[in-house]
């Protein structure tokens, strides 16, 4: 746990054994986890953790630029501990979540007169289809 204290200590958040242990299970994390997600895994070690500290956490490293929210779920907002700018790809049938890292930049450009009222500083990509599991349940 030794990195996290390191990684966060300056940056004002502080750093207790229940916040200590939802960076633990966001480290590395690519399944896209809701809140939720994160409340029931950590709450195996920490029984007394309260949903409102999760919420609160994601919310203190989404202002410091630690974790994206993803809102490609209409149910439920989702949780990218990679920061890194990229894509994803959204099953239709069960709501899974995956990684493009490939960069659109050069091809979608904004029409002339949105760049005469602004200055683009990023795009995101959505796709959406039927993972392989869900094709093969279908079969």
């Amino acid at each position: 746990m030794n990195e996290y204290i390191e990684r966060y200590k300056d940056s004002g958040f502080k750093l207790t054994p229940q916040r200590l242990a939802i960076l633990h299970f966001l480290e590395g994390n690519t399944d896209h986890p809701t809140a939720e997600d994160i409340f029931l895994a950590v709450k195996t070690n920490f029984p007394t953790i309260s949903i409102a500290t999760v919420y609160n956490t994601l919310q203190a490293l989404k202002e410091r630029g630690k974790v994206l929210e993803l809102t490609i779920d209409p149910e439920r907002k989702h949780y990218d501990p990679n920061t890194t700018p990229h894509h994803h790809v959204v099953c239709t049938e069960c709501n899974e979540i995956g990684d493009i890292f490939e960069d659109y930049s050069e091809t979608l450009q904004p029409p002339e007169y949105v760049l005469r009222r602004f200055r683009i500083a990023g795009n995101h990509v959505n796709f959406y289809g039927i993972c392989k599991s869900c094709q093969d349940k279908k079969h």
